[in-house]
């Protein structure tokens, strides 16, 4: 069963065509810059020559078609006709309060995803149009919605109420909705592997450190509390969102500085975070370099990123009183081990310690990083989020065929 997985983003469109059975991948690449004339195609397929080309790519649909003719071509495609691809796994992320799973793409599914646009302006959008473009180039495949926010649905009502006045929860969905749900329960998943031991016996917190960033409390494989909320910006410090911010910050900006909201919301999402305090990059692997080189607002910035992630695995640890096991993923969790190792300094007390040598020589590859000695397991596991999009998408259409269904 091959399965077509996609992420379509506001210029951007990332895919991977998987063998379900063996899990693995035939095809990956990504198209960028569309809506310009100078749009690119990066096109990995397994046991041939990658490709990038430039290209006007003028929409989504336009990008669709070039993606699903490229897997069809003689000489780099992977298939031989459309009829190969049993269904389309799409990320979209925001599903609200209605979608706690993945779910079968239906009209009123869709009508749904809609709904959610207010919620995620800058992503429903986007997904949504991937949807519809591809529904038309394969009529009768199905498709299957897999959610960054329905893993967080477990939450209990202490952990994604905020405390203003109830009627904003009731009338306009005002809540803790959480992100990243996908690869936070994968990580989840691979490390009760890799301890051998049930995930619902198991107390986990999950680090997705990239350019956005977020931490996991899941307890007993269910997702108990999350970092970001109503949008990603709140949480942790992150590439260019600020995180957590006391919320007078913004009235005084407003009347003290004379900024308009649209300049605020610029300054909170792209010009902050770890960009805003190096004044360097939101990159942390040019901040590590800057450290090393003496620069003070690089170490600034290392320290608060590092100072809060840690303060959220002790609130976290408290909050399911204890942990098990720590994972640190995505692209500064699997490959900045200095960042591991700021973040778990002085958690001896609570049975966290990290062993320096296997922490320097993990990097961008899967393995356990906490000390002989340590009572908590801390693991270093590359994310796989398509692989938990294909695993749904299959497990939903093999279901959908069983008789009586």
């Amino acid at each position: 069963m091959k399965i077509l997985v996609l992420n379509c983003g506001s210029s951007s469109i990332k895919y991977k065509l998987i063998e379900i059975d063996n899990e693995s991948i035939i095809a990956s690449g990504k198209i960028e810059r569309i809506g310009m004339h100078d749009g690119i195609l990066s096109h990995h397929p397994s046991g041939k020559e990658h490709i990038k080309k430039v290209m006007e790519i003028l929409n989504h649909g336009k990008a669709i078609k070039i993606m699903v003719d490229t897997l069809l071509d003689p000489e780099h495609g992977v298939i031989k006709d459309k009829k190969e691809i049993t269904a389309v796994g799409h990320r979209v992320v925001h599903g609200g309060e209605k979608f706690a799973k993945s779910s079968l793409i239906t009209d009123e599914v869709k009508a749904d995803i809609k709904d959610c646009f207010d919620l995620a302006p800058l992503h429903n959008h986007h997904n949504f149009s991937g949807i519809e473009a591809i529904e038309k180039i394969l009529p009768g495949v199905p498709h299957v919605a897999v959610f960054d926010t329905s893993f967080h649905q477990t939450m209990p009502p202490h952990s994604y109420i905020y405390a203003l006045p109830y009627a904003e929860y009731q009338k306009y969905g005002v809540r803790r909705y959480g992100f990243h749900g996908t690869s936070h329960r994968y990580v989840a998943q691979k490390a009760a592997e890799l301890v051998k031991k049930p995930l619902n016996e198991l107390k986990i917190i999950t680090c997705h450190l990239g350019n956005g960033c977020s931490i996991t409390a899941i307890d007993k494989s269910k997702s108990i509390d999350t970092s970001m909320g109503f949008t990603p910006l709140e949480g942790l410090v992150m590439g260019t969102r600020c995180g957590d911010l006391d919320p007078a910050i913004v009235i005084h900006l407003i009347s003290r500085a004379g900024l308009p909201l649209t300049e605020i919301d610029a300054m909170l999402n792209k010009h902050s975070g770890l960009d805003g305090i190096s004044g360097i990059s939101n990159d942390m692997r040019e901040i590590i370099q800057e450290v090393d080189n003496g620069n003070k607002r690089a170490q600034l910035a290392l320290d608060i990123f590092t100072y809060r992630l840690k303060k959220y695995i002790a609130a976290y640890a408290g909050a399911m009183g204890g942990t098990d096991i720590i994972v640190f993923t995505a692209g500064i969790g699997e490959n900045v081990p200095k960042v591991r190792e700021q973040s778990c300094e002085n958690l001896e007390f609570m049975g966290i310690k990290i062993d320096k040598n296997k922490n320097e020589q993990t990097i961008a590859k899967q393995g356990e990083i906490s000390d002989s000695s340590s009572k908590v397991k801390i693991f270093c596991i590359p994310t796989n989020e398509e692989l938990i999009i294909a695993r749904d998408t299959a497990k939903i259409i093999k279901e959908r065929e069983k008789p009586g269904v």
